[in-house]
């Protein structure tokens, strides 16, 4: 198509701005304007404007407008997973942005023109930048097990109560009962409906205990790590508006003895580069001394993509375990096949293996170091081994 063809022409950076950021901009506008409108139709009196004027009963304009308040902060959240590269982020955007224009249509107010028209304006587009959204969405057991434990109290104690609608003072259908069960387990008791049996009092009981728990384990495990992340970047971790902007930079796989002095001669000579690595603590220094880390598996291919492997120039892999080092060499290979890898074999038997994950070139410390002793040994001036070995006298 003639619209790919002229993408493919922009420079690298241009790329990047006008599909992350402006996807992410439009996500957060459609938002912001279906909170507005929602709030704008819940607040006034039921309008009479648009192709559907009178055909839309007074209370669906009302419950569009507080659903379109509720899809509007829904649309906020989806927005903040685009701006991960989150590929989850890109589907319910997608599926948010016709029902925010449905909600728009059926509000009959002309402040709902924008709504409709940015809405319907985002969906092509969205279509047409899905592949810069492609970070997978990791969730542990433990947070799919709490979360599936939040979602099952609330149905249990919805059709629960629906079921003994018959002992309780004020439900009388499904919404009064998943109404009841999200204030009894939130612990807002509002009072408003109760129980009039000994069976409804058990049955409360039960939904108190087992929502108060559900929501507890669910925030821990939930919300916890996302804190975490916050507060790990606040010390000083790279934020992903920092990741967007690496371009033609060198990667550092891993951190250990060997990785220091790759670290340090990149940082003097002032190369733009970034290290991955999984130790808390090598990362908390490297924070120290205003290198950029990121803190993650180097073998995992998220963390690779999040430090923007396809714009890199060159992959460094350099630690003290043979096995990680390949590990993170045959990630790298699989997700740019054109890139430089360049590694270093603690023990020299590794040498192939580490060729055969991929590395471009591989060297042998054991070797290395024997050249320099013998020479050293012998009198003679070790700069021309050095020069050799690197390949400078070719």
């Amino acid at each position: 198509m003639v619209g790919e063809a002229i993408f493919e022409r922009l420079p690298d950076n241009w790329k990047r701005l006008v599909t992350v950021r402006v996807a992410i901009a439009l996500a957060l506008l459609v938002a912001l304007l279906s909170v507005v409108t929602g709030v704008l139709n819940i607040s006034q009196e039921a309008a009479d404007f648009g192709p559907l004027a009178g055909s839309v009963p007074d209370s669906v304009q009302q419950a569009v407008g507080f659903t379109g308040a509720l899809t509007g902060f829904l649309m906020v959240a989806s927005a903040l997973a685009l701006r991960r590269g989150l590929r989850a982020g890109w589907w319910a955007t997608l599926i948010l942005l016709p029902v925010t224009a449905i909600q728009g249509l059926l509000q009959l107010n002309r402040y709902s023109l924008p709504l409709i028209a940015l809405s319907l304006l985002s969906i092509p587009f969205l279509l047409f930048t899905r592949n810069r959204f492609d970070q997978e969405l990791s969730l542990s057991t433990t947070q799919l097990a709490a979360g599936g434990a939040l979602v099952g109290v609330q149905a249990y104690g919805t059709f629960g109560a629906y079921a003994l609608r018959e002992d309780f003072d004020g439900i009388e259908n499904v919404l009064d009962a998943f109404y009841f069960t999200l204030i009894t387990s939130s612990t807002v008791g509002y009072g408003d409906i109760g129980p009039t049996s000994p069976e409804a009092i058990l049955f409360t009981m039960s939904v108190v205990v087992l929502g108060v728990a559900s929501f507890g384990i669910a925030i821990g495990a939930l919300v916890g790590p996302a804190i975490q992340a916050r507060i790990t970047k606040t010390l000083g971790k790279m934020t992903d508006s920092e990741l967007e902007l690496l371009d033609n930079h060198v990667m550092v796989l891993g951190y250990g003895d060997l990785t220091e002095p790759i670290v340090t001669e990149l940082h003097t000579a002032d190369t733009q580069f970034v290290v991955v690595t999984d130790d808390d603590s090598a990362a908390d220094e490297l924070s120290d001394r205003d290198i950029r880390v990121l803190t993650a598996d180097p073998s995992n291919e998220a963390p690779l993509k999040r430090a923007k492997i396809e714009n890199a120039r060159a992959v460094l892999v350099a630690t003290d375990n043979d096995a990680e080092d390949a590990l993170a060499v045959l990630t790298a290979r699989q997700l740019r096949p054109d890139i430089r890898i360049v590694t270093a074999a603690t023990d020299r038997q590794n040498t192939r293996k580490l060729e055969r994950a991929g590395a471009d070139d591989v060297i042998s410390l054991a070797e290395l170091g024997g050249h320099l002793l013998v020479r050293s040994a012998l009198g003679s001036d070790e700069s021309p081994v050095v020069s050799q070995l690197l390949g400078e006298d070719e």
